[in-house]
């Protein structure tokens, strides 16, 4: 297999004579797994299937990332799609080539700058997680780059509005795929902050009201990435070496806000992707994110300190499966104000998509930014619940103590795979410096900077908490919960 590998080709477009260039007509930040899985597999389905020829640079949105990866192997990697669809076993492989140029703006400023010159752009694509539409009040024009996406994306407006005079013709779509409710107007409305704290132009506000069009969204496709435990049964699949893989499930749904004029700028009704274009994609996301996410919010931290590695794993396992039914099904579908039916329907779908055999979706892989990710997944329906019927929901409230508790770092003597802002982890650290529970409790549920609210306030929650801290660390995870659950 040593031999076979060392001869194989280097992933590139001139060993594979692909020699097509495509026109960048989307500028997308973010170069992870969930992107090339996701939106630059649905750029190809429309290249292939509707003559689109549209071609996707890429920009990295942190200072640390994989740009330089995408530009050894020329923007291509490998999509493996596995999964079961209407009773059937699915398994295919295709090699993405949408990517034109990936570029990193920390090193590459101007490269990026030179982006908003292209003809034939049009769109804004981005996925920098729950935390990356944010406002950075220090960020300022002279910085290459500022901090923040909607910084560096304000920056790039304005240099396309210079650049083509505010033609209206050259404004952008700008999509944003972070799973926050209203993404594109939250984004719009930090792009107008930075207008005005850094005093530009009305005209170009003007053009950004007039001539760019924001559309929020809704995604959902499970991506576990980099199938690094089985990467020799994937290599041998193919005729060259890629450090890119990266391993989906086959289902995939994309809902966008807008109306007839971005169904005919994006046709995917000629493609066979389930992306719907509607007037209102809310009811779509409150169902999705409740339930898909605020399933996977959920079990990380309460599974990874059980001791299981993998969604797979937590769901088909006796006592966390029944953790995790029991928080969707009588928590979390109790407070959603659909069909209860449907609901429930929805969620036997989304737990076999969990049991998936094919794909190992490691829960360390969605431990990142597990805070702000709580806060939006899990925590309204935790509220929403104790608000409806008087009492906290056990498993949930039980879940968050399990997130505090993981942000400790270590368990069990081994270090814990957090991935946050150096800010929360140090925060983190310095809290559980303590050893009484109710201070750590409180301390963590008063940080309005995480919640949004003073969750002290929540009846018997700061209790609860500190209950089942004291109880994790005294009984673990499972004799912990039995106990947390008689009280709770």
């Amino acid at each position: 297999m040593t031999e076979l590998r060392k001869k194989k080709l280097a992933l590139n477009r001139q060993n594979l004579n692909i020699n097509k260039k495509l026109p960048i007509k989307f500028i997308q930040f973010g170069e992870g797994n969930f992107l090339r899985a996701f939106v630059d597999y649905a750029i190809q389905q429309l290249n292939t299937k509707a003559d689109f020829n549209a071609g996707v640079a890429v920009i990295q949105p942190i200072e640390r990332g994989m740009v330089d990866m995408l530009n050894d192997q020329n923007g291509l990697y490998t999509l493996f799609l596995k999964g079961i669809q209407k009773g059937k076993e699915i398994q295919k492989k295709e090699l993405i080539n949408t990517i034109a140029k990936g570029i990193n703006p920390y090193k590459e400023f101007q490269d990026y700058l030179d982006l908003a010159k292209e003809e034939e752009l049009q769109f804004i694509i981005s996925n920098t997680t729950e935390a990356g539409i944010a406002y950075v009040d220090t960020d300022t024009m002279d910085m290459k780059p500022p901090s923040s996406f909607p910084a560096k994306l304000t920056m790039l407006l304005h240099e396309r509005f210079n650049h083509f005079n505010g033609a209206n013709d050259k404004g952008l779509t700008i999509i944003p795929c972070e799973l926050i409710n209203h993404n594109s107007e939250t984004l719009k409305e930090i792009i107008l902050k930075y207008i005005s704290l850094w005093n530009l132009d009305e005209k170009f506000t003007n053009w950004i009201n007039t001539s760019c069009s924001f559309h929020s969204t809704l995604v959902d496709r499970i991506v576990p990435g980099y199938p690094k435990d089985d990467i020799e049964v994937y290599n041998a699949q193919l005729d060259y070496k890629d450090n890119l893989i990266v391993a989906a499930e086959v289902f995939l749904l994309w809902v966008i806000e807008g109306g007839e004029d971005l169904k005919q700028k994006l046709p995917f009704h000629k493609t066979d992707l389930d992306v719907k274009i509607v007037d209102d994609m809310q009811p779509y996301r409150t169902r999705k994110v409740r339930i898909l996410n605020g399933a996977h919010t959920s079990m990380v931290p309460f599974s990874l300190l059980y001791g299981n590695e993998t969604v797979k794993e937590t769901v088909d396992n006796k006592f966390t499966g029944a953790f995790v039914n029991k928080a969707i099904f009588e928590e979390i579908n109790d407070v959603l104000p659909m069909d209860r039916n449907e609901l429930d329907s929805f969620a036997e779908e989304i737990l076999d998509r969990f049991r998936n055999p094919f794909i190992k979706h490691k829960l360390a892989d969605i431990a990142l930014n597990s805070i702000s990710k709580f806060k939006v997944r899990v925590l309204p329906s935790l509220l929403e619940f104790e608000a409806k019927n008087g009492k906290l929901p056990t498993n949930l409230t039980f879940a968050f103590a399990c997130l505090i508790r993981f942000y400790k770092g270590t368990w069990q003597g081994a270090n814990l795979p957090i991935k946050d802002s150096e800010e929360v982890v140090s925060n983190f650290k310095n809290i559980w410096k303590n050893k009484d529970y109710n201070l750590i409790a409180n301390q963590v549920l008063s940080n309005i900077d995480y919640w949004d609210n003073d969750l002290t306030r929540v009846k018997k929650l700061p209790t609860a908490i500190a209950f089942a801290l004291a109880e994790i660390d005294s009984n673990g995870i499972e004799f912990g919960y039995e106990n947390f659950s008689k009280m709770y």
